[in-house]
């Protein structure tokens, strides 16, 4: 009796003894195998640009005082508009002038052809008296020369209007030099210029503050810089999600328009493609404003309704974490991946539906054959 008392004694010690030191359940997230969609995509990797399709900076292309400035920040102006004139009275002046010219010209038009035609009428009449005789070989000689040369001066007074026309137009091309005008209808979005400031344009390499920043914002686009390594499997056309620091939702009504030809190195060991993004659904414009940061995720391929597991519960070489609910302990699993993204990577093969896998694959201790208790029931997407 005694030997039966001590040894349930010291199993009551050792089961004890276990109790205090067995290894104390981790407390994981699981998340269970389902199906759905994944779907292929490539983002920038350098944040993005919201630029507008017309923008011009512009300065007038003559130096002078600003004597008209009709515009103001913030104004819409159509096409053609007068944003700045610089003071150009002198050549208003020499356009006064060489349209008086152009006045007398015509009337020395007028004048020199009326005697043309009376040359000419006297030259008629007197070949009609050659033909009876009635006058010299001579004097119809000098009637047929008076004629000719009354028709010539006509001919130079014409072509003295004509030039005197030309210079005007010089004159009115120098005027219009001194007028900067809205290549398109937009929006002045910043003025670098006052009323009786003096401006210069810029010298030939040196870059100066545009007199007037034109914007049209009917017509915005995102430029993004891809890495060269994805850059060839991006083709116009292909869909394209829009986020933008500046709003909470994605933009999703956006399509692949322009895929740069060339590469830049702007920086050191990275070399970019240049990918221009256009908004498919004016509602996408609302709010926008260029220089706006932005970034795109351009989607390459989806399946539907397809096996998929969370790619954060994805270990290197294809594996994950199984939790086997009888014993508590956790089974590291290869599979066979399909499409992937940083949310969903597809399963072809190794994993079944229903399966629970772990999502906090980086928690102390998680691994295979750990012993763990699921902090909730599995999650399905």
């Amino acid at each position: 009796m005694r030997y039966v008392i001590l040894l349930l004694v010291s199993i009551g010690l050792l089961s004890g003894a276990w109790w205090l030191t067995r290894p104390k359940p981790i407390t994981v997230t699981l998340h269970t195998v389902a199906r759905g969609a994944v779907r292929t995509t490539v983002s920038n990797t350098r944040v993005g640009t919201v630029e507008a399709c017309h923008r011009a900076r512009m300065s007038p292309s003559v130096p002078g005082q600003v004597a008209v400035l009709p515009v103001r920040e913030g104004q819409q102006v159509d096409a053609g508009t007068v944003l700045m004139e610089i003071w150009n009275e002198d050549f208003k002046a020499e356009l006064r002038h060489t349209e008086a010219e152009i006045g007398t010209a015509a009337r020395r038009v007028e004048e020199m052809c009326t005697q043309s035609a009376g040359a000419q009428r006297e030259a008629q009449r007197l070949q009609r008296m050659g033909k009876q005789r009635l006058i010299s070989e001579d004097a119809l000689d000098v009637a047929n020369t008076r004629a000719a040369a009354a028709q010539s001066a006509c001919g130079v007074a014409r072509a003295n209007v004509e030039v005197a026309r030309e210079a005007r137009g010089v004159v009115a091309a120098q005027i219009d030099k001194t007028r900067l005008r809205a290549p398109f209808a937009g929006i002045v979005a910043k003025l670098n210029a006052k009323l009786g400031e003096f401006i210069t344009p810029s010298p030939t390499g040196i870059l100066t503050l545009p007199a007037v920043d034109l914007i049209d914002m009917h017509c915005l686009y995102v430029s993004a810089p891809i890495d060269e390594v994805d850059a060839p499997r991006i083709k116009p056309g292909l869909p394209v999600c829009v986020s933008l620091d500046a709003f909470a939702d994605k933009r999703c009504e956006a399509v692949v328009r322009r895929v740069a030809p060339y590469v830049l190195d702007r920086e050191k060991q990275a070399r970019t493609v240049e990918v221009e993004v256009a908004f498919t659904d004016d509602k996408n414009l609302v709010g926008l404003l260029p220089g706006y940061s932005a970034d795109i995720e351009v989607l390459l391929e989806t399946q539907t309704d397809v096996l998929r597991v969370p790619t954060e519960a994805v270990l290197k070489g294809n594996r994950v974490l199984v939790y086997l609910p009888a014993s508590g302990r956790l089974e590291e699993r290869q599979f066979k991946p399909g499409l992937a993204n940083w949310e969903y990577t597809q399963v072809r093969d190794g994993l079944a539906e229903g399966t629970p896998i772990v999502l906090s694959v980086g928690r102390d201790g998680v691994q295979a054959g750990a012993v763990v208790r699921p902090d909730t029931a599995p999650t399905t997407p």
